[in-house]
């Protein structure tokens, strides 16, 4: 498993990381403090606080380079 810091600070890109993630037939999380939820869940991720970094849990490493690379709109500079 890998693990990513992202951030999702707007509608549309919640809309283009759900699009992105949905692509992929792996099982991704989302973390936020003490929260976890399906990243390929819309209604899960506006649950989180937005404002803050959340963490990207990759569970199959077999895609991890593809996947870091298509979300690299998204990752914490």
């Amino acid at each position: 498993m890998k693990t990513i810091k992202i951030t999702l600070n707007s509608i549309d890109k919640v809309k283009t990381f759900v699009n992105l993630i949905g692509k992929y037939n792996s099982d991704f999380d989302l973390v936020s403090g003490r929260y976890v939820i399906d990243a390929k869940s819309i209604m899960g991720i506006f649950s989180l606080d937005l404002s803050k970094p959340i963490e990207l849990n990759i569970h199959d490493d077999s895609i991890v380079d593809e996947v870091q690379s298509a979300l690299s709109d998204f990752k914490m500079k």
